[in-house]
């Protein structure tokens, strides 16, 4: 036992020392030293095998410990960039990490302060802002900015854009005008989630025949579809699941 917790220390010694020569997030030195032989582990898996092996499914696995070690590391390396930068690729980086932590405030802010000069006018920048907007809960500003998006970008094409603009008219309260939106769309949509959403609202408003009708005609396309698709959609065809059978 005591080779062994000998052993341990010299590795945790080791990457400690690897931590900082490297040049590594200061983090680790707390892991290893703190969670001995599991945060050694981690600090393999996460920072020495994907430079050794170079593998989508290393890099991939490395991506998610960091994330879960320290969620705000790309929020902070996209504020510095927008800091040093300033350019619209690094803010809207940054506007969207806001987003995807919540502060949504903040996202919106840099959402309008981008969208100027050339730039007004941008789709991919309104759209952003209209996300953001909407998962805030200000339902009636998405769909405006959405209107405006259209209106100046009458040729602009989104599938995303296009449900979020559905989503919004049904969160506004505009029930008929967010069905015929989801009908038009659910047929096309790269997903199972806008007919699922089709018929969900059918269903609300009592009409169950078409909602099962909707949802049986997407299980039906599911079932000749490849299977990494019924995998990635595996939640939303539970739900037409549901929907289909009545439960």
């Amino acid at each position: 036992m005591s080779g062994f917790l000998f052993l341990s220390i010299v590795i945790q010694a080791g990457l400690i020392i690897h931590v900082i020569k490297t040049g590594r997030n200061t983090i680790w030195i707390w892991v290893l030293a703190l969670l001995s032989l599991p945060g050694a582990v981690a600090y393999i898996v996460v920072e020495i095998l994907p430079e050794l092996f170079r593998s989508r499914t290393a890099q991939r696995t490395a991506r998610g410990l960091k994330k879960a070690m320290d969620p705000q590391a790309d929020l902070r390396r996209y504020e510095d960039e927008t800091r040093v930068t300033g350019n619209v690729a690094s803010r809207q980086r940054y506007a969207e990490e806001l987003s995807r932590h919540g502060r949504y405030d903040e996202a919106i802010t840099q959402y309008r302060e981008t969208l100027t000069g050339l730039y007004e006018h941008d789709p991919n920048l309104m759209l952003g802002l209209a996300r953001a907007q909407f998962s805030k809960g200000e339902a009636a500003a998405a769909r405006a900015t959405l209107d405006e998006l259209i209106r100046l970008n009458p040729d602009f094409r989104s599938a995303e854009g296009h449900l979020l603009y559905a989503r919004a008219l049904e969160a506004e309260g505009n029930i008929h005008k967010a069905l015929e939106e989801y009908q038009v769309l659910a047929p096309s949509y790269p997903g199972a989630e806008a007919a699922v959403r089709y018929a969900q609202l059918l269903q609300s408003q009592g009409r169950r025949e078409e909602a099962r009708k909707v949802a049986r005609e997407l299980l039906e396309q599911a079932r000749i579809a490849p299977a990494h698709y019924r995998r990635a959609q595996k939640s939303w065809l539970d739900s037409a699941e549901r929907l289909a059978t009545g439960s």
